[in-house]
């Protein structure tokens, strides 16, 4: 189901004129936010059908790619509340996910080598033939949705969207408004 409901953009003339009702619409910053959701709203919906046509939800995927990664990011632990900080979810979404993967035979958990108390999460055999099938296309799939785009232009995009990560995160609504605001006037000052 896609995230984002919109399936026609409104015109930036509709914009304008919606920011004479509301001062604090900002048209073009409202467009490119607009722009931002419908392209990932589009590349997700793509990548999640690849997915589910492989037997694969982004969860599993997710945790498949992390047990694959041979620490190209520094150490990589391999408990399953390690793999949920790493992915970003909750510890009984993790199990979960191992579960459904485990009883698939994608994955085995199996002890700790260094806290026996624990377990570490392992990818299989059958785990590595699954990614060794899906990832080609999903690579080519990557490669072609951004072929619109030149290298440099790719830099810029993935400079820009880095640039919205950062502010977005300084903005979670869980800090309630005061230090978003406090964000939102340092980010202003540090741009002028």
């Amino acid at each position: 189901m896609p995230m984002f409901l919109l399936k026609n953009l409104p015109r930036y003339e509709c914009l304008l004129e919606a920011a004479q009702q509301f001062p604090d619409l900002d048209p073009s910053a409202c467009e490119a936010f607009l722009h931002v959701l419908r392209a990932g709203d589009e590349a997700f919906h793509g990548c999640d059908e690849y997915l589910a046509a492989h037997n694969l939800s982004q969860g599993r995927f997710t945790v498949l790619m992390l047990l694959m990664d041979k620490g190209c990011n520094g150490p990589h632990p391999s408990t399953p509340a390690g793999l949920a900080d790493l992915a970003g979810v909750a510890r009984a979404t993790m199990t979960g996910l191992i579960d459904t993967l485990e009883k698939d035979g994608l994955v085995r958990r199996e002890p700790d080598t260094v806290d026996r108390r624990m377990m570490s999460v392992k990818l299989t055999q059958r785990g590595k033939e699954v990614l060794r099938q899906v990832l080609p296309e999903h690579f080519q799939r990557m490669a072609a949705l951004m072929r619109p785009l030149s290298v440099p232009e790719r830099k810029m995009l993935v400079h820009l969207l880095s640039k919205i990560h950062v502010q977005a995160a300084a903005m979670k609504p869980d800090d309630g408004p005061e230090p978003a605001l406090a964000a939102l006037a340092e980010a202003k000052n540090s741009s002028s």
